[in-house]
């Protein structure tokens, strides 16, 4: 089983991106497990439609339809994910509109929470407002990598 370490990361990238020596390897990880193959299918099936220059409704259809194969299919990884997407169906859909995500707002919301865990008990806001400066664009402006 040793073939199999690390082939996580193998999961996390469409089919199309492996070279030929991933893809032998995740065929063999298939092999040794349909569940995974079926859960992996239902990943790019799902990528697929964010890819397909779709309407909001045509988006919005695929994804109810998307959403009814895998309750069908009983594939027990997604239902956290398919409660997400019941719960901000709506929110989610709205890529559609134009094609945007909130991910930078989340990445910059994730930097914050993580300075302010790094400067706790910082009490002057002047040096927290700097210490949020440095750490979103310092480092490009004084040509220090980060730690």
């Amino acid at each position: 089983m040793d073939q199999f370490k690390n082939v996580h990361g193998l999961l996390r990238h469409r089919r199309g991106d492996l070279t030929d020596d991933e893809r032998r390897l995740l065929n063999r990880l298939f092999v040794h497990s349909p569940q995974i193959k079926d859960a992996h299918d239902t990943c790019e099936a799902r990528t697929m439609i964010d890819e397909r220059p779709l309407s909001t409704g045509q988006g919005k259809r695929q994804i109810r339809r998307w959403m009814r194969q895998v309750s069908n299919r009983g594939i027990r990884c997604f239902d956290r994910f398919l409660g997400t997407l019941r719960t901000h169906f709506a929110e989610i859909t709205n890529y559609f509109v134009n094609r945007q995500t909130s991910g930078f707002v989340e990445g910059l919301n994730n930097k914050l929470k993580v300075l302010k865990r790094r400067c706790y008990g910082i009490t002057n806001l002047a040096h927290l407002y700097q210490r949020v400066c440095l750490d979103l664009n310092g480092y490009a402006r004084f040509g220090v990598e980060p730690i």
